[in-house]
């Protein structure tokens, strides 16, 4: 287990927020009492990141103001119809996570009312169809959310490991835990 920060977590966002700024670790460390070392392991890539986007959405703004007004207009409702697309999207995702997870467990609750006696009776067999019915709901209800997982696979690994590609042969679930970590 790695040993706590001496510095809160206001201190490093502090860091963060003037390494953005374009101040140097090895200054920070001597102000702050730590290692530059420990400042580049934890906040190096995320400002790198961050300088990323903002020259993106510098950018962005300086392409949209070079266009003509109404063209201005259709851009930025163009946008907020992608915006509502992907949290419409997103929250599809989240529902069919949580509907495969109930019915997951539906599934696993009918099967523990199986054993081998009631196998011999039709009882029992309807019960097993009933799991099978259910499991194959829930791998269903599974594929919204596993495709948004695919769908976002390359920008999880653009937005927090740009210069590593080592990171391709990474599951679903490990892909989901940096992104959903941020850091």
């Amino acid at each position: 287990m790695a040993r706590p920060s001496k510095l809160t977590d206001k201190q490093w966002d502090e860091i963060k927020s003037r390494m953005l700024k374009g101040e140097k670790a090895a200054d920070l460390s001597r102000e702050y009492g730590v290692s530059k070392t420990s400042i580049s392991e934890r906040l190096s890539k995320r400002v790198e990141t961050m300088k990323a986007v903002s020259n993106q959405l510098v950018t962005a703004e300086q392409n949209l103001k070079a266009l003509p007004v109404s063209e201005q207009v259709t851009v930025l409702n163009f946008v907020d119809d992608l915006k509502a697309i992907s949290l419409n999207l997103a929250s599809a995702g989240k529902f069919g996570a949580i509907n495969a997870n109930r019915l997951s467990g539906l599934a696993n609750a009918q099967l523990n009312t199986v054993n081998e006696e009631s196998l011999t009776t039709g009882e029992g067999m309807i019960a097993l169809k009933l799991v099978g019915a259910l499991q194959d709901l829930a791998n269903e209800a599974s594929k919204v959310p596993l495709g948004l997982l695919n769908a976002n696979k390359e920008q999880v690994l653009k937005l927090n490991n740009p210069q590593h590609s080592d990171l391709q042969g990474m599951t679903d679930e490990e892909l989901f835990a940096i992104a959903s970590r941020g850091s």
